[in-house]
């Protein structure tokens, strides 16, 4: 992992350092070839999703929305969201990835912040989130298939009382009637990861249907 990343402040959210890869490509063949198997998951963890960069951003900004409160980073990837909130004084913050890499990624790129962040492998998506008061979510409708998951998810811990935040680059599968925006930002990416170099994304807050 260290050897495909390097330390590096992240473009937008200039508050963060973390282990990034500098192109995308010959990454995924690398990390699906070194596993020796095809169709596990890609190596999210070493880039920073327009989505989790609008989170981010939100977060860096409106600190009280995290503060002293349990917070969920959901899908974490780098644990770029969940970085954002300990920065802003989360009374705790637990981050959820499906991916062992993203996991190790996260432990490295939240020292390399100075915070905690407990990282776990694990599927959450038949649960409601708790105890967390703060669900954040960078980017996960861009699948069918996640979305008809994370939905219920998402609505579900809204139910019992969290604040629920999703950030999405126009993604196809976002429901969007069931949300509030919050705030527009023009993020800039990896060209190989999007068709842009730059994503117009939103921050959401779930409302309910």
């Amino acid at each position: 992992m260290r050897a495909q990343t390097r330390l590096t402040e992240v473009p937008f959210v200039p508050e963060l350092s973390l282990h990034l890869a500098d192109e995308a490509i010959e990454l995924w063949e690398r990390t699906e070839s070194e596993r020796g198997q095809v169709g596990l998951p890609p190596p999210f963890w070493a880039f920073a999703w327009a989505g989790g960069l609008g989170v981010a951003r939100y977060v860096l900004d409106h600190p009280e929305l995290v503060a002293g409160r349990a917070v969920l980073d959901l899908a974490a990837g780098s644990g770029l969201v969940g970085i954002a909130a300990a920065l802003r004084g989360a009374g705790g913050v637990r981050a959820a990835e499906i991916d062992a890499y993203a996991v190790t990624a996260i432990g490295l790129n939240a020292a390399a912040n100075g915070v905690t962040v407990t990282a776990e492998c694990a599927d959450l998506l038949d649960g409601d989130g708790a105890p967390a008061e703060v669900v954040l979510a960078g980017d996960v409708f861009y699948e069918r298939a996640m979305a008809a998951r994370f939905l219920p998810f998402l609505e579900r811990a809204h139910a019992r009382g969290a604040v629920v935040l999703v950030g999405d680059p126009g993604r196809a599968y976002l429901p969007r009637e069931r949300f509030t925006a919050l705030a527009e930002y023009q993020v800039p990416v990896l060209a190989d990861l999007e068709d842009s170099a730059v994503k117009r994304t939103t921050v959401w807050r779930l409302t309910g249907a």
